[in-house]
């Protein structure tokens, strides 16, 4: 097939913060290299999910003067609390020093980016919404030589329909993964250059979020609350956030280590059970869900992130895993690393080689290593369980202080699903669609949507692994594990997939038992359309 081909200086995958932060720093560095960022959503922001209280410190060494030109931080943290929930009570625990937010504000993460999407352009970035990488080019010598995006217009039976349009190669002396948590690309570059050779698995957690339009008596602008326990076992990780926006507005989620045991648990609904507590019902009562969206994170920290650099490229953000976990935050250090990727690439440009060797040098160099070093044993403590984790943490937190002479290490989050037959099945009580909700109610405020006459994006190495393995050993986890309803069985014979129903989350990518599902991009712009998350 013969495709048209464009050459930029700088090709970045993905419109996050990360990606755009570099866009911006190349640009601030080089008004004269040619930059462009790829964006699978229909629009920046469209796929960005985050809690999210955002810590400006990346940003203010970013765009100095963010508040002059509008940036979108309005609420300002006001008042932190941290509860453990038992079944009928909240008993309230000491804020850890990592979670006080003063001076942080409260944000749609997504309506940031759009923002910074917007300060790009005008340097001269272009950028390109509803185009998904779908394919790495390489040079002879076996460098990174660009991405293709995907084609358009390709039909279920894998052929070309008569709106088809080829894909565009995209040529690039550099290029940056960008593409946020266990982005398909960045999967394979990972494999062709062996970069997780000396890193620890990566492991992960899966995030559902909500946000609703409460009865103005009961919000409270910028109160924070995080709860651990209740309604999760004391052997899954996992835990709740409740962030107090402007306009009567309340951001509601819930994360789930994805390295927890029983198959029969559903994230979903864990989610969903949670709401009802009687210290987290009273807040919905009355009030309106407005949106609703899924996606996973990068949490193994830093003994997690790979080799950051290769011949042709460089990865950065959540992609890398620059999460904080005790923190609860993840876009400074990911604007951060995108930052300093563009310092390492603009610097390169200018004379010969190409990796941009200078990138992992330097970010071991930054505050981003010494507050992700700090907290390093904090997650995977919690292998131990919730009151060994949290009675370790205290020594680590405040006794070593982060300065501990060990670092604890992960396995993947796949190999951590015990048999279905040795494990108690869960009694999720029914949605009361007040307070509680279905999934596919929850799938339909995301506003996803994909074409239906295309391929699936969602591929089964082996289509009898579903029914032979996941069935038989597991009762077919991924029924549970998606929260989209992506995965049913069919008359106990038959996996369906509903691609059509993806929240892009990627969960059934990293927790599939055998690794059989490998999630890839739709055609461009396919996917949910979150407006204010």
């Amino acid at each position: 097939m013969t495709r048209e081909s464009m050459a930029f200086d700088v090709v970045v995958v993905g419109a996050g913060p990360s990606g755009l932060a570099a866009a911006i720093r190349t640009k601030q560095l080089n008004p004269e290299l040619s930059v462009c960022v790829l964006e699978k959503g229909s629009e920046v922001g469209a796929h960005i999910l985050s809690g999210a209280v955002f810590e400006p410190h990346a940003l203010a060494e970013l765009i100095p003067d963010w508040r002059d030109k509008g940036a979108p931080l309005e609420t300002r943290a006001s008042h932190d609390s941290f509860m453990l929930l038992t079944a009928t009570k909240a008993i309230p625990l000491v804020v850890p020093p990592q979670m006080h937010n003063d001076g942080n504000y409260i944000i749609s993460l997504g309506n940031l980016c759009r923002w910074l999407a917007a300060q790009a352009e005008e340097m001269g970035v272009e950028i390109f919404p509803g185009f998904a990488a779908s394919e790495v080019l390489y040079h002879p010598d076996g460098a990174v030589k660009g991405v293709v995006t995907g084609d358009m217009g390709i039909g279920k039976d894998g052929e070309p329909t008569h709106a088809h349009t080829p894909g565009v190669e995209l040529h690039a002396r550099q290029t940056i993964f960008a593409e946020g948590c266990r982005g398909s690309l960045t999967k394979i570059v990972m494999e062709r250059f062996d970069l997780r050779r000396d890193c620890d698995p990566q492991t992960y957690g899966l995030g559902i979020k909500e946000l609703w339009e409460v009865d103005p008596a009961k919000h409270s602008l910028g109160k924070i609350v995080h709860t651990v326990g209740w309604p999760l076992e004391t052997d899954t990780y996992g835990g709740s956030f409740l962030y107090h926006l402007e306009d009567n507005l309340v951001v509601v989620g819930f994360v789930v280590g994805l390295g927890y045991a029983n198959p029969h648990l559903s994230p979903f609904d864990e989610f969903q059970r949670f709401k009802t507590h009687p210290a987290i019902r009273p807040l919905f009562e009355g009030g309106r869900r407005i949106s609703y969206g899924a996606r996973a994170i990068s949490a193994g920290g830093i003994q997690s992130i790979p080799k950051l650099s290769f011949p042709g490229g460089v990865l950065v953000g959540d992609g890398a895993g620059f999460l904080n976990v005790p923190k609860i935050k993840g876009s400074h250090t990911a604007m951060k690393s995108g930052m300093l990727a563009a310092e390492a690439v603009v610097a390169l440009l200018a004379g010969e080689g190409a990796e941009a060797v200078g990138y992992p040098a330097a970010l071991k160099q930054s505050w981003v290593h010494d507050e992700l070093h700090r907290v390093r044993n904090i997650k995977p403590s919690f292998k131990w369980g919730l009151w060994a984790a949290i009675a370790y943490s205290a020594v680590d937190t405040y006794v070593l202080r982060g300065k501990a002479p060990w670092t604890l290490h992960h396995k993947p989050d796949h190999m951590q699903l015990k048999r279905a037959s040795g494990c108690a099945p869960i009694a999720y009580p029914k949605p009361d669609g007040r307070i509680s909700f279905d999934k596919l109610s929850s799938v339909f405020i995301s506003n996803t949507n994909h074409e239906e006459n295309q391929p699936s994006h969602l591929r089964l190495r082996d289509e009898e692994i579903p029914i032979s393995v996941n069935l038989a050993l597991y009762d077919a986890p991924e029924q549970r594990y998606c929260p989209a309803g992506v995965y049913e069985i069919v008359e106990g014979a038959r996996m369906q997939i509903n691609a059509q129903n993806c929240l892009h989350c990627k969960t059934c990518d990293i927790k599939d038992p055998t690794q059989n599902i490998t999630w890839t991009v739709p055609e461009g712009g396919g996917g949910p359309s979150y407006p204010n998350m």
